[in-house]
């Protein structure tokens, strides 16, 4: 029997051809579709991560985000990842920022970290009573700003527009403004960025809350005036259970109208710990040295946390006047000068024994 033939004459086979084309392309596609799957993957999938730093401008596109992120290696391919960020719709939601990239990363992670803005960030804990300059330190050491940026940063003015207060005109910096607590701040952070964080968590901390819920017929002072105690209070007291104590000293002092004769604020003035203060270090001209000046210091001499903060809100109620260092961390309270004389005796002696 004939085999029925096409109209070009030649035999039929069934289909088989046609069938086979169509299996090359079904394996050409999935050859190709596994080459872009493994495009997307890490570059060191074993796990041997090597992390970079990646700063992704304000402003950048797809071609040169792929092109800074290949040139830190952190690409297998760099056409699947734009190739990626376009079939996804993700292409023009990449935000800018300072990233830290892995090796062990695939395409998709790191649109997705681009996507969502999680940035590379820096954990900093301020201790109580750092100052400014201690806090531009900490800040720098852990690669976030520049000490002198910062330093200029944290200015009165700062603190005034993140508080929405107004500062005395002799306040001129953040000093005693800036909470200490653990901040996360991503790399990216700009020093007015920090002075303005810390600025807010006092205002949560403190400003709008233990002081807020005070009457203000019951404030001893204004806020720049507590917030200055409460930094006498943080560099003198180093027992919790002396705070009070010290700020109802400092206190009653302000109120007879005695200097205040804080060694605290001499070393502020002087910009340097010591461990003996000397009879010349005592007469250094300084609005900050209360022994040459009645009152309070102009400003804060140091951040102070809350126990302090609160301290200075509410001092304690007492007839004491002085008090002198044991050496251990507590110290010898007296009602007059004579009694205190004889305490400084007492510790004098200890000392030499």
């Amino acid at each position: 029997m004939m085999k029925p033939t096409d109209r070009s004459g030649r035999h039929a086979t069934g289909g088989k051809p046609a069938l086979g084309l169509l299996l090359v392309i079904v394996v050409a596609v999935v050859a190709g579709g596994t080459a872009y799957v493994r495009a997307l993957g890490s570059v060191d999938p074993n796990g041997n991560s090597v992390k970079s730093l990646v700063q992704i401008e304000n402003g950048a596109g797809l071609t040169e985000i792929t092109e800074l992120l290949a040139s830190r290696n952190c690409l297998r391919s760099p056409v699947a990842f734009k190739l990626h960020a376009l079939i996804t719709g993700r292409a023009n939601k990449l935000k800018s920022g300072i990233y830290q990239v892995s090796t062990a990363m695939s395409a998709p992670d790191i649109v997705q970290m681009l996507v969502e803005g999680r940035q590379a960030t820096a954990t900093v804990t301020v201790p109580e009573g750092f100052t400014i300059a201690q806090i531009a330190g900490r800040l720098a050491e852990a690669g976030l700003v520049d000490e002198n940026q910062f330093r200029a940063a944290a200015t009165a003015q700062a603190v005034e527009e993140a508080l929405q207060i107004k500062l005395p005109t002799g306040a001129r910096t953040a000093e005693g403004y800036l909470f200490p607590e653990t901040y996360n701040f991503a790399l990216s952070t700009t020093a007015d960025q920090i002075v303005a964080r810390m600025a807010e968590e006092f205002a949560t901390q403190f400003a709008k809350g233990p002081w807020q819920a005070m009457p203000t017929e019951a404030r001893w002072g204004s806020l720049h005036e507590v917030v200055t105690m409460a930094s006498l209070v943080e560099e003198e007291a180093q027992q919790e259970s002396e705070r009070a104590l010290i700020a109802g000293v400092l206190r009653n002092r302000l109120v007879r109208g005695m200097r205040l004769e804080c060694d605290a604020t001499v070393l502020y003035a002087l910009g340097e710990h010591r461990a003996r203060l000397t009879n010349k270090d005592l007469q250094i001209d300084s609005p900050y040295n209360t022994y040459r000046h009645m009152g309070l210091p102009p400003g804060p001499i140091s951040n102070p946390g809350l126990a302090c903060l609160s301290a200075a809100l509410e001092p304690a109620q007492t007839e004491y006047l002085f008090y002198v260092a044991r050496g251990d961390g507590s110290h010898i309270f007296s009602r007059t000068y004579q009694e205190h004389k004889a305490a400084i005796r007492k510790v004098r002696d200890k000392a030499e024994r």
